[in-house]
């Protein structure tokens, strides 16, 4: 069984930080890629930020605010939030593509909440 655990979300007030992390654990081969989703109330789940083994990349909306980070030894992926806008509030979803005894391809977490708000 291959599993993403997430923690790291709860609520701050404007122009705060959180950080988020996500471990992956389970039958891996190999992780291909990790990032961060998230989904406000009533709107499409959305990317955040994204990182391979060479590259990442961010939303237009989270650049120069967020920064996505990877341990390659733990399996963990985190996310640095900082100047947090009211926007941003929504919940956040771990996703890596991986390589498993099951099958290639994306595995979700459970998500977390993430509150921006005075």
């Amino acid at each position: 069984q291959v599993q993403l655990v997430e923690s790291g979300g709860g609520l701050v007030q404007p122009g705060g930080s959180l950080r988020l992390s996500c471990s992956a654990s389970g039958s891996i081969f190999s992780i291909n890629a990790m990032g961060w989703y998230r989904q406000a109330p009533g709107k499409q789940r959305e990317l955040v930020a994204r990182i391979t083994s060479g590259s990442t990349n961010y939303a237009d909306s989270v650049k120069g605010r967020f920064t996505i980070s990877r341990d390659n030894a733990k399996n963990t992926v985190y996310l640095q939030m900082n100047s947090l806008k009211p926007e941003d509030t929504a919940v956040y979803y771990c996703n890596a593509h991986l390589t498993t005894t099951y099958r290639v391809g994306d595995y979700w977490g459970q998500g977390t909440q993430v509150t921006v708000s005075s």
